[in-house]
């Protein structure tokens, strides 16, 4: 039967070759002609818009040098004058005072700017390199898997360049502030040399200061009301039309012990991302230079899983724990049930981590598939940690003061239930033995990434999304929905990873269905996200931790909506077994929980420190990671459909093997990137939480606004 539709699928393409080509085909020229005038037109677009933004600074610049040339202020000061209202000329009046024309120059071009036309230039020397030692074989444009890859690629390259270009007109509003100060600073200079024209301020002062009050027609006598009128006055409350909005409920301070508890959380995930990346760099390292080292103990197949446990239950899993116990309570308006529980999880999950780590280094683990080669004892240390932090998380609920649970404690819990009936599953020891083994494997690998890591971030930004935009979530329902939907779709898509297998058809096409219906979580998500952004967008400009989001939320769309294309029949049949899911995994848990989780923790630990790592090297951190995940993705993704084309045609294995090693080198090039960014991102926390939280004397928040007024004021 299999064959048969095989047989099937292959003829299908050749009835449609044979009744020809519509002219706007995407497999027609034509059709790639006018996509790629379209794009062409878009990005010249844009290069004009910020050209004649540019345009309009050097004109300012001009303009204003020619009346500093040609004494404009002297010609024109009482048009001048007339123009300024109460507060203008009380700040040209200050700086007549404290003038010292100090003045910083803007850069007008950045390191993000540059290495973006880099990932452009990169792009655009991928099909030559495919050209030059690559299979002949034509490009398949016309598989709806290709063209959804396409699009959803294309996506986070316009977010990033949307907000580079909300990052330069930030720039540009900063120069003409600074050229608007400077202004004010010449024109001080002026009324220094001229005492004429501070009177005439003073009197502009004094005349635009005069209010009227309102007694000037009828005086101050009261008035007579004989007939009652105004004394008798009755007013009658309407019938409200809606319900009476609750009024914000007094948030309890952060205990101390709590703060203590999340920030070792957060620093110890900080340390398992530092070192589960670095054996990764070094994994990444040894696909160009496979005879760097020859000790067991560093072969590639010992330190892959390595770096994939270490990331996923030492970086990922105790940054989200930590989160996690920040969030219950707080939304609970309670405090956590127990500190000593928390204690409990974060010992039980690092010494998993750390005797996982060395037992895979000295060759001892389950022998069974990917993310589960901890053998069961020392995941079984894990699996308590979890039992813990569940039983705590349920009572810190039981005993919240408001009636109802709000949305992030029901993707947290959840995430925790579902993650334990994983674990157990995944290691029940009769389900590890033939064809059910291979079924275990894609139930557990899938719902370990959707249903542990996914469901616990999206709870973690259902919480500190609205926090930072402070407004509300957009929708509550369209979060419940999202909720019920990846619950009954998302446990049903492991079998995907086994399409053309000896396991059930039906369970294939089960599989594939049910990846179809993951549209509407991710859609609904998505939706809920960008909606909650409605109306602050400009927070955008002169926030550190939204554009980490609103890269989460461009990835939780793009790279989730990836896994639907390649669950396809004909898609699966290219990709399957190729670095393409590499390149899947890697957009999925680093762009999506990574960023996330970036996020929250750049909003949280100021407010238990009351310190804020430097702007720059968050900065930093963000384009280094953002541009090194493209650096290493899309390269990928491209060598490895070539890769899967050379199989389909039968060339020998080793040709795909040479083919790949550019595609590899892009690979160690982009993952070398996002690891500095780690570096950035270590620094970043060692920055905050340089100061104990046991000596901080006043509130963190008070002190973040005691640093905002001190800068402030030296402004």
């Amino acid at each position: 039967m299999p064959a048969a539709v095989i047989l099937c699928e292959s003829t299908i393409p050749i009835h449609a070759r044979a009744a020809g080509k519509a002219f706007f085909s995407l497999t027609s020229t034509p059709g790639l002609l006018l996509i790629l005038y379209v794009a062409t037109g878009v990005l010249l677009g844009l290069v004009v818009y910020m050209y004649i933004k540019t345009k309009q600074v050097r004109s300012m610049q001009r303009e204003r040098s020619s009346k500093r040339s040609s004494g404009y202020i002297t010609e024109h000061a009482d048009e001048y004058i007339s123009s300024l209202d109460t507060n203008q000329i009380d700040s040209y009046l200050k700086e007549k005072e404290t003038h010292a024309g100090n003045g910083k120059p803007v850069n007008k071009f950045s390191v993000p700017v540059i290495a973006l036309m880099l990932l452009a230039g990169m792009c655009a020397a991928l099909p030559a390199l495919a050209q030059e030692a690559g299979p002949k074989k034509a490009f398949p444009f016309g598989e709806s898997g290709i063209i959804i890859t396409l699009i959803l690629i294309i996506i986070p390259i316009a977010g990033g360049a949307c907000i580079m270009i909300v990052k330069l007109l930030n720039i540009l509003r900063k120069y003409r502030r600074q050229q608007e100060a400077e202004d004010a600073s010449d024109f001080a200079d002026y009324l220094s040399q001229n005492g004429a024209v501070e009177e005439a301020l003073e009197r502009r002062k004094t005349a635009l200061q005069y209010k009227l009050n309102n007694s000037e027609l009828a005086g101050q006598t009261p008035a007579e009301d004989s007939k009652g009128i105004i004394k008798n006055i009755v007013s009658h409350g309407a019938l409200p039309v809606v319900a009476q909005k609750k009024s914000g409920l007094n948030r309890p301070s952060v205990d101390p012990a709590l703060a203590r508890l999340v920030l070792w959380y957060i620093g110890c995930a900080a340390f398992w991302l530092l070192f589960g990346t670095t054996v990764g760099e070094y994994v990444g390292i040894k696909f160009v230079a496979p005879d760097a080292d020859h000790v067991s103990w560093l072969s590639f197949g010992r330190l892959r899983p390595v770096h994939t446990n270490a990331v996923f239950w030492g970086w990922a899993s105790l940054g989200m724990l930590g989160l996690g116990h920040y969030i219950v309570p707080r939304v609970s308006n309670t405090s956590l049930a127990s500190i000593k529980k928390g204690w409990y999880t974060l010992i039980l999950i690092n010494a998993a981590v750390v005797l996982g780590s060395l037992c895979l280094m000295a060759g001892i683990n389950n022998a069974g598939g990917e993310y589960r080669e901890y053998i069961w004892p020392v995941q079984l240390l894990f699996g308590i940690g979890l039992v813990i932090a569940l039983t705590n998380f349920l009572q810190t609920v039981a005993r919240r003061t408001t009636k109802e649970i709000y949305i992030s404690n029901w993707y947290i819990i959840a995430a925790v239930i579902f993650a334990l009936v994983i674990s157990l599953v995944a290691y029940w020891p009769s389900w590890q033995n033939g064809l059910g083994e291979t079924i275990i494997q894609g139930y557990y690998m899938h719902q370990g990434v959707g249903m542990w890591f996914m469901l616990f971030t999206l709870g973690i930004v259902y919480y500190f999304l609205p926090q930072q935009l402070n407004k509300p979530i957009y929708s509550y329902s369209l979060g419940i929905l999202a909720f019920w939907a990846q619950i009954l779709f998302y446990t049903l898509i492991g079998s995907h990873h086994f399409v053309f297998s000896s396991i059930p058809w039906w369970l294939q096409t089960t599989a594939i269905v049910g990846s179809m219906g993951m549209v509407i979580p991710v859609a609904a998500g998505t939706t809920n996200f960008i909606m909650t952004f409605k109306g602050a967008w400009h927070k955008l400009s002169s926030s550190y931790t939204l554009p980490f989001f609103v890269t989460g939320i461009i990835f939780y769309f793009t790279g989730s909506l990836q896994g639907t294309a390649e669950a396809f029949r004909s898609t699966n049949l290219m990709w399957h077994f190729t670095d393409f899911t590499v390149a899947h995994s890697h957009l999925t848990m680093y762009g999506i929980i990574s960023f996330f989780l970036w996020a929250a923790m750049y909003a949280v630990i100021p407010r238990l420190t009351g310190k804020e790592a430097p702007q720059l090297t968050i900065g930093i951190h963000f384009w280094l990671s953002l541009l090194g995940l493209m650096f290493y993705t899309i390269p990928l993704m491209y060598g490895s459909t070539m890769k899967g084309l050379m199989w389909m045609e039968g060339k020998p294995f080793i040709d795909s093997v040479v083919f790949m090693a550019p595609y590899w080198l892009w690979r160690a090039i982009g993952g070398s990137l996002m690891w500095m960014g780690h570096l950035f991102f270590a620094y970043n926390i060692y920055k905050m939480l340089s100061v104990s939280v046991a000596k901080i004397k006043t509130s963190p928040v008070e002190q973040l606004n005691q640093s905002y007024t001190a800068a402030e004021i030296k402004l």
